[in-house]
């Protein structure tokens, strides 16, 4: 059966047009023509045509089509897994594209109508944003601000309250702030250290993001001074990956405790007593989710802590409370089960926190 070259582009949906350009350049021969000079395409040059339109649909050139088909060029494996990784690149673009027009229009359509100006501002932190991170990155920092967005506002106020004041950023109320801060910023970052280095760089290089949210560039660079020294003590003593391992979603927890020991403070219950003693092992338990229950972590932690007064001075608990919580530990003789290294909550004065640390990290080897 022999096909003329308007049934055979009728039959393949492509144009006779087309076709005569295969032909033309060598790509598709009619292997006969009829008297009057039709070209005639018979099964062989349709197999070959179903050939050349399956290599067009991985976006292979002509060119390279033709010199496959009569041998010459790379093998054919070699011609698809080349395409096949160009396809790839081509819906990596198309995603992140993708990625980026979807939080643009989430930008533009919360809330009231924007006006012009508006609009233009968010195309322009956008366009920032896509010259430091990939649209995946900034989508994880979008969607995770959404989920600490309510907890900035208390801690930028505290913040601008120490440094009113003329407060160092070793203070002991400046120290636990930027403990706070990192935590939230660790938070939104997805504990990604990288990812924070660069949001950083690019806060310090770009205008259009620098003065948001409440936070002024001079208020940015005395917290981060602070979160120098704290950030320079913790590297004294783990890598970035176990640091990217603690875990720093307890705040409410150590405010509850913290609030709990005030009360038994001020109502002058005995550190010997149970309410004590549940205390010390709230204390313990949350000691053990810092590290996500990792035993060496959790020493190392605790001989850190014991030993270095700028990672004391970011405590989540005052000396006094400190000092009761200590009281309470020594006065229920043996630790509770597990309770074997005084946490970021328990810093004592740096000889005997190290003792105490030592003693107890001893302790849970047995």
């Amino acid at each position: 059966m022999l096909l003329k070259v308007g049934e055979l582009a009728s039959r393949t949906g492509l144009t006779v047009r087309t076709l005569h350009h295969y032909d033309t350049m060598g790509l598709l021969k009619p292997s006969a023509r009829s008297e009057a000079g039709y070209r005639l395409y018979n099964r062989d040059d349709i197999a070959r045509l179903h050939a050349i339109q399956a290599l067009r649909q991985v976006g292979m050139p002509l060119a390279e089509i033709a010199g496959l088909l009569t041998g010459e060029g790379e093998p054919l494996p070699a011609t698809i897994q080349r395409q096949l990784l160009a396809l790839d690149r081509q819906i990596a673009r198309a995603n992140e594209l993708r990625t980026q027009l979807t939080m643009l229009q989430t930008r533009l359509t919360e809330g009231d109508e924007p006006d012009m100006s508006n609009w233009l501002s968010v195309l322009e932190r956008m366009a920032t944003y896509n010259r430091y991170f990939s649209a995946a990155e900034t989508k994880v920092i979008l969607d995770n601000w959404k989920r600490i967005e309510t907890l900035w506002p208390p801690l930028i106020a505290k913040v601008r309250s120490v440094m009113d004041r003329g407060m160092a950023p070793e203070h002991p109320e400046v120290q636990p702030l930027a403990r706070q801060w990192m935590d939230l910023t660790h938070l939104w970052m997805g504990g990604d250290f990288e990812l924070m280095a660069r949001w950083n760089r690019m806060y310090k290089q770009e205008p259009i993001v620098q003065g948001r949210n409440g936070v002024s560039v001079a208020m940015s660079q005395y917290i981060h001074k602070a979160i120098a020294l704290r950030m320079g003590a913790l590297r004294q003593h783990f890598t970035l990956e176990e640091l990217s391992r603690f875990n720093v979603t307890l705040e409410k927890e150590w405010t509850a405790l913290a609030a709990e020991l005030d009360r038994l403070i001020k109502a002058r219950v005995a550190p010997e007593s149970p309410a004590a003693q549940q205390a010390v092992a709230k204390w313990n338990d949350l000691v053990d989710r810092i590290v996500n229950h990792d035993a060496e972590l959790r020493k190392k932690l605790l001989l850190a802590l014991a030993s270095d007064p700028t990672l004391r001075a970011g405590a989540a608990l005052s000396s006094k409370l400190q000092e009761y919580l200590h009281r309470a530990w020594i006065a229920g003789g043996a630790a509770p089960h597990g309770a074997t290294q005084p946490g970021a909550a328990l810093q004592r004065p740096a000889s005997s926190d190290y003792c105490l640390a030592k003693d107890l990290a001893n302790n849970n080897q047995k």
